[in-house]
């Protein structure tokens, strides 16, 4: 199930972090636009696919929109936490297909491959090491 994310997320832990907060926010924006027009894709064929395919498109924006970062619109969210939630969400993807009991069917890769991704955009984005007013008050200091 999650082999894939852990897999990921050891391959990528060597790397340097490279994506920056508004790249990270631009390929949440896409994996939720993936997630969703898979759901339409899959509604002819496969309605639980479908339906997991909604739900994992409608955290990963609310997610998005909860998020302190370039993108968000709530801020309730910091974006150190958005990285945590993250792994949670690549997880959840992953397990779609055993919870909704379409393990056995082809729609299980896109899942698959969603998790993974979602991990790995994860382990390559460039956090902060404090918190956004944390962060704001040590270069007003310096």
């Amino acid at each position: 199930m999650a082999i894939f994310n852990t897999a990921a997320k050891w391959a990528l832990k060597p790397l340097p972090r490279f994506i920056s907060p508004k790249a990270h926010a631009f390929v949440d924006y896409v994996s939720v636009g993936s997630f969703f027009m898979s759901a339409v894709w899959f509604w002819s064929h496969n309605k639980r696919a479908a339906l997991a395919s909604a739900i994992c498109g409608g955290t990963q924006l609310a997610l998005s929109l909860l998020t302190d970062y370039p993108g968000g619109t709530n801020k309730a969210i910091s974006f150190r936490m958005h990285g945590e939630i993250d792994l949670g969400l690549a997880t959840m993807s992953a397990a779609m297909p055993e919870f909704f009991d379409f393990e056995d069917e082809h729609e299980k890769k896109f899942f698959l491959v969603q998790g993974a991704v979602i991990t790995a955009v994860r382990e390559l984005t460039e956090f902060p090491k404090f918190g956004a007013k944390r962060q704001l008050r040590a270069r007003r200091a310096a």
